[in-house]
């Protein structure tokens, strides 16, 4: 109680005030909750109060990344210290010799990452370490990270008379199967509402439909103009992480990026500083954000929208922590719009189309060759344009193409008072794209006959 009210806690979280009393009891159980809802607490004081009591000796907790495990152990410590409870982080990247030493000495805790805790078992390292409960956190994640095999395997050398947790943010069919797999009737437990599906309702969501050349200027607009107190810009690939801190850093940001080709050293440098504000923006892929628990971030953007609608949930998921506010911001091109809308049906989440206004502020040249560049490749010549070109024979025809150039760009201009389509924009393109669809199918429906 001594450690619980340090750390600040006044009454319990739905999740903590639901599962604590079923592990009191000592039954399997699931709970599903969003992230930053209190899930540490959740399991890690009943267990932490089974072995105070001598109930029981020692417990194991599985987390999908080392970032995540240093958390969790950390929060664990900080809360059972003062009944003499110890931890441990157990993760791979550094020499196995302390982390068996102490596992052998009996430290009650054991915090890790499925892939370290694997090979230590099957290695006959830890033939010992016995614990009488074990948690699996953020099992979702553990599922998308391709952490499922080694999470069956673990089971294979634990004990069977045990209590098992496991803890998730969504609960996709394999969870489900594993669940059946390695739990005994257990207790379900939900506090996601039916009305707010898998995505967190104090988060609010909102999209901008833009053009390709677009992207950098909004998300930098984005940034400059939104009250952001910290937050995580999520990029697809390692390469654009790169570019994009390069760029804001060059224009004056305070950003950083991290993904998993950096030296681990590199990113808990990174991660280190971000939480103790000395970084405002951190820019990052999904695996190197995976399971990230850092408080105050208010904005998560998406730069490109993600490959599937669990992350989604999971990139949003850093921002509205603890019942606390936050905003989710996702550009997405024309050409991306129908997977936004699959994102929305799949996840149910309420999203707001916007724009950016930007009251007519001059573009830089660089905006404006980006701006002609993308027409040029984007668009199909006509056969009209073609002899309409033939017939100028009285004009230059170098003068002819600078008119056309400078025509286009003044209405792009026209064009540029805000960054994003309005929504009769955004139906019009959906029209025109549900029509597109129409006649490639009678096309497709006419070769086939043919």
């Amino acid at each position: 109680m001594k450690g619980v009210k340090i750390a600040g806690f006044k009454e319990p979280s739905p999740i903590q005030e639901m599962v604590i009393p079923i592990i009191e009891k000592g039954e399997d159980l699931v709970g599903q909750a969003h992230t930053g809802t209190g899930k540490t607490a959740a399991f890690g004081l009943p267990l932490m109060n089974k072995i105070a009591k001598g109930e029981i000796e020692r417990a194991l907790v599985i987390t999908p990344t080392r970032e995540l495990a240093t958390q969790v152990s950390d929060e664990l410590y900080h809360l059972g210290r003062f009944c003499g409870i110890r931890t441990i982080t157990v993760y791979g990247g550094v020499g196995y010799g302390r982390q068996i030493a102490l596992i052998n000495k009996g430290v009650q805790v054991v915090v890790a990452t499925p892939g370290r805790l694997k090979d230590l078992y099957k290695k006959g390292k830890i033939d010992n370490f016995n614990p009488e409960i074990v948690v699996l956190d953020e099992a979702d994640e553990m599922l998308d990270m391709g952490f499922l095999e080694e999470i069956k395997e673990i089971f294979e050398y634990i004990p069977q008379n045990r209590q098992t947790l496991l803890f998730s943010a969504t609960m996709p069919e394999p969870i489900k199967v594993l669940a059946d797999d390695i739990l005994t009737t257990p207790q379900f437990i939900s506090v996601v509402g039916k009305d707010e599906s898998t995505t967190n309702n104090v988060i609010e969501q909102v999209y901008y439909v833009i053009d390709e050349s677009q992207r950098d200027r909004a998300i930098v607009k984005l940034l400059e103009t939104e009250k952001i107190k910290k937050c995580i810009v999520f990029c697809r690939m390692k390469r654009e992480v790169d570019r994009l801190t390069e760029h804001l850093q060059a224009i004056g940001f305070n950003a950083r990026g991290i993904h998993g080709d950096l030296e681990q050293t590199e990113r808990d440098e990174v991660i280190k500083a971000y939480r103790r504000n000395q970084i405002q923006i951190m820019v990052a892929t999904d695996v190197a954000a995976r399971g990230l628990d850092v408080k105050q971030v208010t904005h998560v953007f998406n730069y490109h929208i993600p490959f599937d609608p669990q992350s989604y949930v999971h990139r949003i998921g850093r921002t509205g922590r603890a019942g606390k506010s936050g905003k989710a911001i996702t550009l997405v091109s024309t050409e991306e719009f129908k997977e936004l809308q699959r994102i929305q049906k799949e996840v149910g989440a309420n999203m707001t189309l916007a724009t950016i206004d930007i009251n007519g502020e001059s573009l830089s040249n660089e905006d404006n060759f980006s701006t002609l560049e993308s027409i040029v490749r984007e668009t199909n010549i006509s056969e009209l344009a073609t002899d309409f070109i033939d017939s100028m024979e009285d004009m230059d025809y170098h003068e002819f193409v600078e008119r056309v150039v400078t025509l286009l760009l003044e209405e792009k201009r026209s064009l540029s008072t805000q960054i994003g389509y309005d929504l009769d924009a955004v139906n019009s393109m959906i029209d025109k794209y549900h029509g597109e669809q129409k006649v490639a199918h009678k096309n497709n429906h006419q070769r086939k006959r043919r």
